[in-house]
C-alpha cells in the first residue's frame, strides 16, 4: 500500500472548501456542493467529507472534537524562515486563527501553528532550506 492522500470528517463544507482553497491554496478537483470534496495541494490528496453524509453511508454516530483538535495536525513546509513569518500572516490576514506565533525552536526549525474554521491545527514551518522528501526526516529513505 501507499500513501494517497488524507481527509477531515467536516460540519460545514462551504467555510472549509473556501479556507483551504482561498486562504492555503489547495485546488479544488469538483463542485463544491458535493458531498466528499477533493483538494489537492502539491501532488497530495486532501479530501473533506461531510461528517451528516459519512454517517450515513456506515450507519454509525461518531463523536467529534469541539474547539481546537488537539489529537493531529496538518503540516506545511516552506523553504525559509522568512517565508514562515509570511505564510503565517497571510493566512492570519485572510481569516485562519492564530495558535501559535512563528518561533524559533531549539531542533533547529521555525514554525508556526493555525487553526481552520473547524479547530484542526496547521503547522507551517520551515528548516531554512528547500525540502527534500526523502531526505529530510532523520536521513531516512
Amino acid at each position: 500500500m501507499r500513501l494517497d492522500g488524507f481527509g477531515l470528517f467536516v460540519d460545514d463544507m462551504p467555510a472549509m472548501i473556501r479556507f483551504y482553497r482561498d486562504v492555503l491554496g489547495f485546488e479544488i478537483r469538483e463542485d463544491e456542493s458535493t458531498a466528499n470534496v477533493y483538494l489537492v495541494k502539491d501532488g497530495t490528496l486532501f479530501m473533506l467529507y461531510g461528517r451528516k453524509d459519512f454517517e450515513k453511508m456506515t450507519s454509525r454516530k461518531y463523536e467529534y472534537i469541539k474547539g481546537f483538535n488537539g489529537h493531529f495536525e496538518i503540516a506545511l513546509y516552506v523553504d525559509t524562515f522568512d517565508e514562515v513569518d509570511k505564510a503565517y500572516h497571510d493566512a492570519i490576514s485572510k481569516g485562519a486563527v492564530s495558535v501559535l506565533l512563528p518561533e524559533d525552536e531549539p531542533w533547529g526549525q521555525r514554525t508556526c501553528y493555525i487553526a481552520d474554521p473547524e479547530g484542526n491545527l496547521i503547522e507551517i514551518g520551515s528548516f531554512n532550506r528547500p525540502f527534500e522528501s526523502k531526505t529530510d526526516f532523520n536521513g531516512v529513505q
